[in-house]
């Protein structure tokens, strides 16, 4: 009887587990990177809606960006694809375009108006040249960001910069104060190849900037401009610490939150970091895009991308289409890029819903002259990474001259020519 009775519970309990799953909807497994506090509490929004709609999420986080690339490559190429996944928008999509692997999202994304409300530099790189568009660019990221202590700032009587001369005064009176660390800085090629390219548009210009990465032009590297933004880059290491090596960049922006560091340069998702530690944007901390002094911004723009590998499978198909709208959704990208730091792909959103520094942002993005996009555009994969390379080496060794930084690139460029 008591085994009769225990056979009755477990199939009873089968049948139930068996229904529940075919009530459940569409299960949506989605690769990505987002791990830190910000980047989770930001893909959460995301899951939250996304079940709200009735479907099942199933993250699957993997942490470090190229380690969860190379799996999600691995993934789709190998016939087991997610149901979607992070990749950077721009030239790293477009292979997997080119095998057939991916699954456009054009009906989403003209029924929901989401195509014709995101930069227009968005709108090209997420279409590819059989006029399908295959990624979904869910945020606006921008890579030149500052972010500051307010009060470490105050306590060394420092003003909040708008350009580079202010910041420099006030990296020099944190110093002199001599309780904070003037700039956090995470000395990772990728970091610091980051913060090189950041000084070389918000000081030189968009001109420059445009000339060296889009148009490949190496009399433009070899101008005294650009060789005026690589003494500036060199310059910041005066001001940093010797724990930099390797240092992660959410560590870094916890050097600012709690009044270690006065600065970091960052792309915007280190906001999350100060906003997941329960501080307030231009209360807590401040935020800035600086200038050369002519009173112009610019906004170095990129986006984190979802894609949506082909499958023949219906149901995966429709966790697909249910996902896409989600994403696209004004609602959601509002909620999602409020965690993460960074401003919504969508231009047409409640502005008042966003905070301080995202509404500067915003406010910057309004004038297509002042997005400037970023290298991920620009540049292949190999070059952007040898772009790293070159300033990790200039930045550990004190002995690099910027003439020997300048010949180093060229030859990179030189490279990136002729593979075209």
């Amino acid at each position: 009887m008591k085994s009769s009775v225990s056979v009755v519970a477990v199939a009873a309990a089968l049948f139930m587990h068996a229904a529940s799953a075919m009530a459940a909807g569409p299960q949506a497994e989605v690769m990505h990177w987002w791990v830190s506090a910000g980047e989770s509490a930001a893909i959460k929004e995301v899951a939250k809606a996304y079940t709200a709609q009735g479907g099942v999420w199933k993250d699957n986080a993997i942490a470090g960006g190229e380690v969860a690339i190379a799996n999600i490559v691995s993934r789709i190429t190998g016939g087991n694809p997610p149901t979607a996944a992070q990749m950077p928008l721009g030239k790293q999509v477009e292979d997997l375009v080119s095998q057939g692997l991916l699954a456009p999202i054009d009906d989403a994304a003209k029924e929901t108006g989401f195509y014709n409300n995101i930069p227009e530099t968005f709108q090209k790189a997420m279409t590819f040249k059989d006029g399908h568009m295959y990624a979904l660019p869910i945020n606006d990221h921008g890579h030149n960001w500052l972010w500051y202590n307010k009060k470490v700032l105050a306590d060394a009587g420092a003003k909040e910069p708008v350009t580079w001369d202010d910041f420099f005064a006030a990296a020099d009176a944190i110093k002199a104060k001599g309780t904070a660390i003037p700039i956090a800085v995470g000395a990772q090629p990728w970091q610091l190849g980051q913060t090189f390219l950041s000084v070389l548009l918000t000081k030189e210009g968009p001109e420059l900037f445009n000339k060296v990465f889009a148009d490949l032009d190496v009399d433009a590297i070899k101008s005294p401009q650009f060789k005026d933004a690589v003494t500036t880059f060199l310059r910041l290491r005066d001001y940093s610490d010797n724990g930099a090596a390797n240092r992660e960049w959410n560590v870094a922006a916890n050097m600012v939150i709690t009044g270690k560091a006065g600065f970091q340069f960052m792309g915007d998702w280190a906001k999350g970091e100060y906003l997941a530690a329960g501080q307030k944007a231009d209360v807590d901390f401040g935020c800035q895009i600086l200038g050369n002094g002519d009173g112009k911004q610019y906004f170095n723009v990129s986006s984190d991308a979802i894609i949506f590998p082909v499958n023949k499978d219906p149901e995966q198909q429709k966790a697909q289409a249910m996902l896409e709208r989600v994403m696209m959704s004004k609602d959601v990208q509002v909620a999602f890029n409020s965690k993460k730091g960074s401003v919504p792909a969508r231009l047409d959103v409640d502005e008042t819903k966003l905070d301080a520094c995202a509404a500067k942002g915003i406010k910057i993005l309004k004038d297509p002259a002042q997005r400037i996009p970023n290298v991920d555009f620009l540049i292949s994969p190999d070059a952007i990474g040898a772009e790293r390379d070159l300033a990790a080496q200039a930045w550990a060794d004190p002995s690099y001259t910027p003439d020997k930084f300048v010949a180093s690139l060229v030859q990179i460029i030189e490279s990136e020519k002729s593979m075209r």
